[in-house]
C-alpha cells in the first residue's frame, strides 16, 4: 500500500542519507508520521527537490523513529551490493535469530545464483546447458520461468540471456567488448533460446554461446522471499533491502516506512521520499555500475537488441506488491524507454513507475500525478 499524508502531498524532500550496519535500537535520521489509507488507485503528488532535477534510484534511507531495543537489524556486503534487514520483535533474542536467518538466506541465494561463483547452479547451467539439459532445483527453475514470462510480456526488453554479451564487460576494470565481439555473440541473446522442462526440472539452451544472468530479478526475489519467511514467523514490521530493491513488511508500527529516491548524479543526495506500507520498490539506474570513456557512459543495463548499454533513460523506479516483479519491471521499462515502458506498466495492475530520461524529464504511470508547476 502506498500512503499519502493528504490528497495534496504525499512525499517530502530528504537531503539526508546514511549507511547502516549491525543495529539494535536504531534511531531514524528522519521520521514522518503517516496519513490516511488511500483509495485503491492512489494519485500521488511528487514533490520536487530543491537540489537535483529528478527522481532516481530507490534506496532505503530511513528507519524506525524511536530507539527501541526490539528494532534489530544488520547490513552486509553481498550480491555485489549492500543488503540489509531491519525488523521489530518483542523478544530481542528471537529477533536476532530472525535477522541471522534472513542474512543466511541472502547468502544461500547468492551461492546458487551468482555468475561470479564457478560452483553456483547458474555457472553450471552456463557451462553445460548448450550441450545437454542441466538439472537444477525447483527454486531456480521457478525464477528462470518467471524471468522468461517477463521477457515475453516485455517483447524481449527483459532478457536474462543478455549475459551472452554482458560477460564481456568489466566495469571495475573499465573494459568493454569491441563491436566485432558484440556482433559475433549478439544472436545468442534471445530468451527463446532457453528451454525449461518442469517435469525433469532442467534447463537447456537451444543455441551455442548462450549464457544467462539473474541480476535483473534475483535481488528482488531475495527480499520478497525474506519478507515471506518473516511473515510466516509472525513478524509484522520489517524492511528488507538489496541494492536498488526494497520490500517493506507492514508498517513502522503505526507509521509508513520512508523509502528514499536517490539523486541520479549526486552521491548522497535524495530528491524525494516514498511513504510505503507492505509494498515493494525497485530502481534501475545507469549509475550503479558504470564507467565513462570518450564522453560516453557504459553501464550494466544492456539493451538485448544491441548488446550495448541502453541510452535515453537515467533511472526507473517501480512500486508494487511483489519485489521480484518490481525488480524485473524496472529493468524492462529502462530498456523500453518512457512511452513503451509506461504501456508495459499499465498491463500490470497494482504497479506504478516513475521514469527519468537523459534530459531530466519525468514520466509517470497513470496512478501517479506529476508535481504542480
Amino acid at each position: 500500500m502506498l500512503l499519502a499524508r493528504s490528497t495534496r502531498a504525499s512525499i517530502r524532500n530528504n537531503p539526508a542519507s546514511g549507511q547502516r550496519t549491525r543495529s539494535r535500537g536504531h534511531r531514524a535520521r528522519a521520521a514522518e508520521r503517516g496519513g490516511e489509507a488511500p483509495p485503491a488507485r492512489l494519485r500521488l503528488r511528487l514533490a520536487a527537490a530543491k537540489r537535483g532535477p529528478a527522481l532516481t534510484a530507490a534506496a532505503l534511507l530511513a528507519l524506525p523513529a524511536a530507539a527501541f531495543a526490539e528494532w534489530i537489524g544488520e547490513a552486509i556486503d553481498l550480491m555485489g551490493t549492500r543488503v540489509s534487514v531491519e525488523l521489530w520483535h518483542e523478544d530481542p533474542a528471537v529477533g536476532r535469530e530472525l535477522v541471522d536467518m534472513v542474512l543466511d538466506d541472502y547468502r544461500r541465494i547468492d551461492r546458487e545464483m551468482s555468475t561470479y561463483r564457478p560452483d553456483s547452479q547458474i555457472s553450471r547451467v552456463n557451462a553445460e546447458a548448450a550441450e545437454r539439459p542441466v538439472v537444477v532445483d525447483r527454486e531456480l527453475l521457478s525464477i528462470v520461468g518467471r524471468a522468461l514470462e517477463l521477457s515475453a510480456a516485455s517483447d524481449g526488453a527483459f532478457d536474462i540471456t543478455y549475459e551472452s554479451v554482458g560477460y564481456l564487460y568489466d566495469f571495475r576494470a573499465r573494459l568493454r567488448p569491441s563491436d566485432d565481439d558484440i556482433a559475433a555473440r549478439l544472436d545468442a541473446i534471445d530468451y527463446r533460446h532457453v528451454e525449461l522442462d518442469a517435469r525433469a526440472s532442467t534447463i537447456r539452451f537451444k543455441a551455442p554461446g548462450v549464457r544467462i544472468n539473474l541480476g535483473g530479478i534475483a535481488k528482488g526475489y531475495a527480499v520478497e522471499r525474506a519478507a515471506a519467511l518473516l511473515r510466516e514467523r509472525g513478524v509484522r514490521h520489517a524492511v528488507l533491502n538489496a541494492g536498488g530493491d526494497s520490500r517493506v513488511l507492514g508498517d513502522r508500527r503505526g507509521r509508513p516506512w520512508i523509502i528514499g529516491i536517490r539523486h541520479p548524479r549526486v552521491d548522497g543526495e535524495v530528491v524525494t521520499r516514498l511513504p510505503l506500507v507492505d509494498e515493494a520498490v525497485s530502481t534501475s539506474g545507469d549509475y550503479e555500475r558504470y564507467f565513462e570513456d570518450d564522453g560516453r557512459r557504459y553501464h550494466h543495463i544492456l539493451n538485448p537488441r544491441t548488446g550495448e548499454p541502453t541510452e535515453g533513460v537515467v533511472s526507473v523506479t517501480v512500486i508494487g506488491p511483489d519485489a521480484t516483479t518490481t525488480d524485473g519491471l524496472s529493468t524492462s521499462v529502462f530498456v523500453l524507454g518512457p512511452a513503451a515502458g509506461l504501456e508495459l506498466i499499465e498491463r500490470f495492475p497494482g504497479y506504478e513507475a516513475v521514469i527519468v530520461d537523459a534530459e531530466g524529464r519525468l514520466s509517470y504511470s497513470s496512478g501517479l500525478a506529476p508535481p504542480a508547476d
